[in-house]
This record gives C-alpha cells, sequence and structure tokens, in this order.
C-alpha cells in the first residue's frame, strides 16, 4: 500500500490536478473567511466552515476522477492489478492518497484561526471539530469518487457521475422532507414516514452540522467511516472482476 501511495501522490503533483485542485480549494476558503469573518470584524469561523461543506462536494471530484479511469485509459490497470499486491492495498493507496491530498487543503483552516487569535478570542474547540467533521466528510465522499472512477475509463464521466452521487448524498435530508410531506393515503403515511426517516438518518449535511456545533457523536463518526468502508469495499469487488478477465 506504501507504494502505490507514494506512486499516487507523485503522479498528482507531476500532473496540474494538484496546483489546481489546492489553488481553487484556498482562493474559495479565502475569499470566504474574507467575507463571512474578517469582513464582519467577528471571530466566528462558522459561515466559512458553511461554505467548505459545499466546496467538499464540488472538488472532491477533481481528486479521484483519475485514480481509477487513468490506469484504464493509458492501459495500465492490467499491470497494475496483476502486480503482486492485495487489490486492498492498491484502493487504499489510491484512496489515502487523495485523502491526503484533500487533508492538505482542509488544513488551512488552522492558518486561518491563527490569524483570528491576533485580533480576539478564537473558540480552538470549534475550529477542531470543524476540521474533523470536513475531514470525515472528505474521507466518505472521496470512497465514493473513487468507486466511480472505478467503473469508467473516462475521467469527465467519472467526474460527473461522481458529483451527481456526491450532491445527492449532501441534500438527502431535503429530499427526506418531500417525501415526508407527500400526499399519500392514510394507510400509506406510516411507510412514507419510515422512508423519511431512513433518509434522514443517511443525512451528511445534518451529521456534519452537529460537529459545527460542537457536538461530538460517536454514531456521526461510525457513519462516515463505515460509509468509506462500504464504498472501498466496493471498488475492491469491482477491480476483482476485471482482474481475471
Amino acid at each position: 500500500m506504501g507504494a502505490i501511495f507514494r506512486r499516487e501522490m507523485g503522479a498528482f503533483f507531476a500532473s496540474p490536478i494538484a496546483y489546481v485542485y489546492l489553488t481553487i480549494y484556498y482562493l474559495f476558503a479565502g475569499v470566504c473567511f474574507y467575507l463571512f469573518t474578517l469582513s464582519r470584524g467577528i471571530a466566528d469561523m462558522s459561515g466559512l466552515f458553511s461554505m467548505l461543506f459545499w466546496a467538499t462536494f464540488l472538488l472532491i471530484p477533481v481528486l479521484t476522477m483519475r485514480s481509477f479511469s487513468e490506469e484504464k485509459m493509458k492501459k495500465t490497470e492490467q499491470g497494475l492489478l496483476t502486480a503482486p499486491v492485495s487489490l486492498g492495498s492498491i484502493v487504499l493507496g489510491k484512496y489515502f492518497a487523495a485523502l491526503a491530498m484533500y487533508t492538505i487543503g482542509v488544513a488551512i483552516v488552522f492558518v486561518y484561526a491563527l490569524i483570528l487569535s491576533f485580533f480576539g478570542a478564537v473558540a480552538w474547540g470549534i475550529v477542531l471539530a470543524n476540521f474533523i467533521a470536513l475531514f470525515l466528510l472528505g474521507a466518505a465522499f472521496i470512497s465514493v469518487g473513487v468507486f466511480i472512477s472505478s467503473l469508467t475509463e473516462n475521467q469527465f464521466i467519472a467526474y460527473i457521475i461522481g458529483l451527481l452521487l456526491i450532491f445527492v448524498m449532501c441534500i438527502v435530508q431535503s429530499l427526506a422532507g418531500f417525501v415526508e410531506n407527500a400526499s399519500v393515503p392514510d394507510f400509506f403515511q406510516p411507510v412514507v414516514g419510515a422512508i423519511a426517516a431512513g433518509m434522514n438518518a443517511l443525512s451528511f449535511y445534518n451529521k456534519f452540522y452537529d460537529f459545527t456545533c460542537g457536538l461530538f457523536d460517536l454514531s456521526s463518526v461510525l457513519f462516515y467511516v463505515s460509509c468509506a468502508a462500504i464504498f472501498n469495499f466496493l471498488t475492491v469487488r469491482v477491480l476483482e472482476t476485471r482482474r481475471w478477465r
């Protein structure tokens, strides 16, 4: 896994992806930091963290779209799949490389918090909670993007499908509201209520919001970790079906 991780990190910086991703992320975060914090003369970074939630959903497919799509496009996939390394190590090597790149971007929030500390008191506990929330959110979404990348050799298609799937995950709580308020016969109400409750339980945003309020919920941590584990497992299964073709 270490060799795959180093290979992927090198590939990120050998191509424009790392520089484009970090430039866009830092620029977006900087603008939001100025608009929601500095321009208002406050030490509250909640506006910045809320906007970074949406930046995460938009930019993560950029990191993951090439994970396996590029291997298929360059015809190097079979060499990778037949290498003396487990499929799990291949998937995790690529996954953790993307997660490392993502973390480099998110870590900018500590720089902003340090800047604010010169002007007023900073709630470091809240800053840390928000960083953990963004990290866990990214860990889950990256596994989704890597899985989508394993299904196609077209990086653009991997980006679009990954973006759409992650977007649905982001707004599932809003969709649950539509389901709950749907006009259905009374005898269907319990079913509709159960569906809406299930969708709310799968809400990525609601769990993220709890962290931003400083509420550390172990069930939310397990939710994000489980999502990452499930999609990485699915990616391994996809590669397994192709390894013996």
